[in-house]
């Protein structure tokens, strides 16, 4: 089976020399040395201030809420994985969906704007497939309005932005590194906060609220990273250059080959590629069916990110109705894509991609 992804792992020798010292010191939890090996390199790598590592992605933008205290509700995306919605949901905001702009596939200022009220407290925008946001005009609306900006940028990471990362936007920026991302720790997170007073009471946060041994002043959740998962990370981070190389050839053949047959979405011209995803839009969903059958009968598997758009879900009330997103996300799909990739079997899926196009 070809999945839409697979995941790397690095070199076994490097990784036994970090659990043979998880061993030798008998630290396996709370902030242990791995941990704060990883926070420190990952925020000279990406060149932010502070990052704060946690068990998951949900787990950072449910965090993230609870740091800025955020009440209301939400105005984000329709179009994204479903934890930027649930995240809400779990912590008491209600999500106001703005639609997205059709060709970068990231949610519109101008239908934020739209949809604040006098009971709205932050914008919850994405990074869809690492294409950076309008930041700036999204920073000009929160700022107007007296909002607070998270940015769920778990396809973001290494993404740089006029000069310097995407993750510097925003009051807090949110990663994954689940084991299907381009960078992981089996599973984990990440927080980027540049405010120092938010980053100690988010780590009070992910330990259950607690301050010291004699005062908790919040109600946290257990949320923290482990080391196992600490130094899987850092065995990532020394090859994090091979693996997003080895992913753009894949990338670049992809987009060489079908960008005459199939629509790809705007990426931003001030922006760096991290080649995460490889999305191609089609003219409709019996379309994107046809290519998904013809692929799982060769043991290929592609994935309609992000499908159903969220503003179908039947839990979130009131609905605001997001025609762009609905429309895009019936005629999305996301080819195989990760370093260890065979150009045999890429253009295997290229040959089936173009074989049911030209048959139309």
């Amino acid at each position: 089976m070809i999945n839409v992804t697979k995941t790397h792992l690095p070199d076994i020798d490097k990784y036994k020399h970090y659990i043979d010292e998880i061993y030798a010191n008998g630290w396996v939890t709370n902030n242990g040395p791995m941990v704060k090996k990883l926070e420190q390199k990952l925020a000279a790598y990406l060149g932010v201030k502070n990052v704060v590592l946690v068990a998951n992605g949900t787990a950072a933008l449910e965090i993230a809420y609870r740091t800025l205290e955020l009440k209301g509700f939400a105005v984000t995306t329709p179009f994204s994985f479903v934890a930027t919605t649930s995240s809400l949901v779990t912590n008491g905001l209600l999500p106001i969906f703005a639609d997205i702009n059709p060709r970068s596939l990231n949610i519109s200022p101008e239908n934020i704007r739209q949809q604040i009220t006098p009971n709205t407290s932050a914008i919850v925008p994405v990074h869809v497939f690492g294409n950076p946001c309008d930041v700036e005009q999204i920073d000009s609306i929160a700022k107007e309005h007296g909002l607070r900006v998270v940015y769920d940028a778990a396809h973001a990471f290494n993404v740089q932005y006029k000069g310097k990362s995407i993750l510097n936007y925003g009051d807090i920026s949110v990663l994954s590194f689940h084991a299907t991302k381009l960078f992981h720790t089996i599973e984990g997170g990440a927080l980027i906060i540049n405010d120092d007073a938010l980053v100690q009471k988010a780590r009070y946060l992910i330990n259950f609220g607690i301050e010291n041994a004699e005062s908790i002043p919040n109600l946290g959740t257990n949320a923290k990273m482990n080391e196992f998962e600490a130094a899987m990370g850092l065995c990532m981070l020394d090859e994090i250059e091979t693996i997003i190389a080895a992913r753009k050839g894949v990338y670049k053949r992809y987009e060489e080959t079908l960008k005459e047959m199939v629509t790809l979405p705007s990426w931003h011209k001030d922006a760096s590629n991290n080649y995460g995803y490889f999305p191609i839009l089609l003219e409709d969903e019996a379309t994107v069916k046809k290519i998904q059958y013809a692929m799982h009968h060769q043991g290929i598997s592609p994935r309609r990110y992000f499908y159903p758009s969220l503003d179908t879900l039947n839990y979130i009330e009131p609905k605001q109705l997001c025609p762009v997103s609905r429309d895009i996300s019936e005629r999305i799909l996301c080819l195989p894509i990760f370093d260890g990739l065979p150009e045999q079997h890429q253009m295997q899926i290229i040959d089936i991609v173009q074989t049911i196009l030209e048959k139309k």
